[in-house]
């Protein structure tokens, strides 16, 4: 075996070539296995029960629908395969490409187990018609013999698989002439009945519950049109073979379906036709070459799936998606994935020994839909964004894909609600679990763009109404970064203030813009990005801190993410009190909160159990109003609101009195603001008595302290407040822009 799975660096290794570079053509590579995969079971033991119950009119409806999304789905799939070469793993790689591996795998995990589950269902078709020629023979037998017959020539290779689908495409060729060459042509026995005459039909038009039975019942006929494409990276030219091969096999199997319909509707009654699932053969000119055309055709449908299934399962292999996708990921010498065919041929046997598949063949049609809906979506957002990148040969209007969306989701829940639930369900939890276990992201993943397009749609949204939304506010700090060490000591603090929604925009202050800064400014973005927080980075060369954080803030603040919370350390001595006051005045006159850190040196953040919010009181009027608009109270709370949330900590809402007998009206007071700020019920409201710093020694200790500041704050007097809490404290200075009550 030779091929690896990852390079050494353990960065998924791009696509593995195929068939090392002999590959086949739009005929025999696309055209041929998708065409015998449309024409299945259901055209042969199928129409006539579809003609029977919905008339020649009502039958032509029914398939016109079908192929209309069927032809939506292949355009868009045509479009995408004229931009980029796919590579290996045909559809699954055209998710990954453009949604991510994320969203590739949890589709094409799903899809590649439709190949197992489907190539054993047309096994099983299969043994129905070899049994009505030799009834004698065992089942389970018919079905290993079958099995290990499509086994061993999809193992030989890709190429002996194709040259097989010659011999089955005769065959097919001739059952069509025994049907339309049978006397019954010229001479029809029966008036056709262009409409069915089942209940609640005709009042109800084609709304009819019956009608989309019928529908239902058909329209798996048009799922095979994904053959070709899985084939991807063994053709020499997909750009070209991928559309031409499939848009003319959507389009022969389409006129070979109505002419079908057309025939049959002329040769029986509908109570004959609704009910003789062997009218085609029992009508043909010769009947054993209908039947041999419908043994062919479940044939090569199990073939394709044999062939196309491991070649899927060796691309999500290469992006190490897959548990095992080392091996899984290996070809032979000459480019034949054999290892994933191995794991898929016993998949199949496994789900042939079931011996009844019927309960679970609807979840395989829905993950082709899902399939079908997520390409039409890749060329929705790759044409609707306007891409420079997208730019296809053939180019289809975007209400081509927008109606093969529409109608993907609309056969899903005709076909099988509860199914269809059952499938978005199934694609979710992969997600899910892809996302839990990390992968590499796409180099041509296009959900950046998508990203982007919505925020400047946002952007373009507020800009032009020039709106400040207080409800929509969220905290976007902007962190001046002198001292990568000192940043990291309150990692957690800002990290836990950030997370979720907010973002944190690292600020570095290095003059001489050395390498060493940078790739510690980087790492330190990095772990807050890893930790779940929008984060970027940036560096001003500018001498003088003041200088460096003022030309900062000012500069983004056209920006549409503009932060919104300068976070500064007190100082460690008066010197340095300075240049946190005009610091202050700046973000104040920008209409920027200010956040003050002073670490407590032994204390730390302890055990992030507790926080104390200290309110001014207002002894004159005790108006939580006035307290709101007058002081620091909403960054006060919206800050202690978030710890306690982020840390599931006590929370204390804590004001002062001089005299007990004010002790009831400012407890009134402290239960007003929880009211108006929307307060859990479990927060502690205490109103304490005595003076400011008594009261601060006497309340029990936290972990975290949060307390307004004055405009021009007082070094002596942080330091106090510090020690009094034996607490780390956060002291707060409102923008104006904030509201609690919001």
């Amino acid at each position: 075996m030779s091929g690896a799975a990852s390079s050494p660096s353990g960065t998924p290794a791009g696509p593995t070539p195929a068939r090392n570079g002999v590959g086949f053509g739009t005929f025999t590579g696309v055209f041929t296995p998708t065409l015998l995969t449309i024409l299945g079971v259901i055209m042969y033991v199928r129409i006539g029960w579809v003609v029977g119950n919905a008339g020649l009119g009502g039958a032509w409806v029914i398939m016109g629908l079908a192929m209309t999304i069927t032809a939506c789905t292949g355009l868009s799939l045509s479009s995408i395969a004229t931009n980029t070469r796919i590579g290996v793993g045909g559809p699954y790689a055209i998710m990954s490409r453009s949604l991510g591996f994320e969203v590739g795998g949890a589709i094409g995990i799903p899809l590649y187990l439709t190949r197992p589950l489907g190539v054993a269902m047309y096994i099983i078709g299969f043994r129905e018609g070899w049994l009505w020629i030799f009834p004698d023979h065992p089942p389970l037998a018919v079905d290993v013999a079958v099995l290990g017959l499509l086994f061993i020539i999809a193992w030989i290779s890709a190429n002996l698989a194709f040259k097989t689908q010659y011999a089955i495409m005769a065959v097919i060729a001739v059952s069509l002439l025994a049907v339309f060459l049978s006397p019954l042509t010229i001479e029809p026995t029966h008036e056709i009945v262009w409409w069915g005459d089942y209940p609640g039909f005709a009042e109800t038009g084609f709304g009819g519950t019956d009608f989309w039975m019928v529908f239902a019942v058909f329209f798996p006929a048009t799922t095979g049109i994904l053959a070709g494409a899985n084939m991807s990276g063994d053709l020499t030219d997909p750009r070209r073979a991928i559309p031409v091969g499939t848009l003319a096999a959507i389009a022969l199997s389409s006129l070979i379906y109505f002419a079908v319909a057309w025939w049959i509707a002329r040769t029986g009654t509908t109570t004959e036709l609704a009910t003789n699932y062997n009218h085609l053969i029992d009508k043909a000119l010769f009947g054993p070459a209908v039947l041999a055309g419908l043994l062919g055709a479940t044939f090569s449908s199990a073939l394709a799936g044999l062939v196309g299934g491991p070649r899927i399962l060796m691309a999500m292999g290469q992006h190490q998606l897959v548990p095992g996708s080392n091996w899984l990921a290996k070809t032979s010498d000459d480019g034949e994935p054999r290892n994933s065919l191995l794991l898929t041929g016993a998949l199949t046997l496994l789900c042939v020994m079931v011996r009844d598949l019927n309960t679970i063949a609807p979840l395989v049609t829905m993950f082709f839909l899902i399939t079908y809906c997520t390409l039409n979506v890749v060329v929705l957002l790759e044409g609707g964004l306007g891409l420079v990148s997208f730019r296809p040969t053939l180019k289809v209007p975007l209400i081509v894909p927008a109606l093969g969306l529409i109608g993907c989701l609309f056969a899903m829940f005709i076909v099988n609600p509860t199914f269809g639930l059952v499938a978005i369900t199934v694609v979710m939890a992969i997600y899910l679990w892809i996302q839990r276990r990390g992968v590499a992201t796409a180099s041509e993943d296009v959900r950046s763009s998508v990203f982007v397009a919505v925020a400047e749609w946002a952007a373009s949204k507020v800009t032009e109404r020039d709106l400040s939304n207080v409800r929509a506010w969220k905290p976007n700090l902007l962190v001046p970064v002198a001292d990568s060490e000192r940043a990291r000591g309150k990692y957690h603090l800002l990290l836990h203030l950030a997370r979720p929604e907010g973002s944190i925009k690292l600020l570095g202050l290095d003059p001489e813009e050395s390498e060493s800064f940078r790739n510690r400014l980087q790492d330190l973005g990095r772990s807050f990005r890893g930790d779940g927080v929008q984060c970027s980075w940036s560096n001003i060369p500018l001498p003088g801190f003041v200088n460096g954080v003022g030309v900062g803030l000012m500069a983004l603040q056209a920006a549409f993410w503009r932060p919104n919370l300068l976070v500064l350390n007190v100082p460690e001595s008066e010197e340095g009190m300075d240049e946190l006051r005009a610091l202050s005045e700046i973000a104040h006159g920008h209409d920027v909160g200010v956040l003050l850190v002073a670490l407590h040196r032994h204390a730390g953040l302890g055990r992030r159990e507790r926080v104390n919010l200290w309110v001014r009181p207002h002894h004159a009027t005790w108006d939580p109003d006035a307290a709101f608009d007058a002081g620091n109270l909403n960054l006060i709370l919206l800050m202690g609101i978030r710890l306690m949330r982020t840390w599931n900590a006590d929370l204390h809402l804590i004001t002062t009195v001089r005299d007990e007998a004010d002790a009831p009206e400012a407890r009134e007071f402290l239960r007003r603001i929880s009211e108006l700020a929307r307060l859990p019920s479990k927060v502690v409201r205490e109103a304490m008595v005595g003076t400011f710093e008594e009261c601060m020694v006497r309340a029990t200790s936290s972990d975290l302290t949060i307390l307004g500041i004055a405009p021009q704050p007082d070094h002596e007097r942080l330091q106090t407040l510090v020690e009094l809490s034996r607490s780390s404290c956060v002291f707060v200075r409102d923008s104006g822009r904030e509201s609690a009550r919001a």
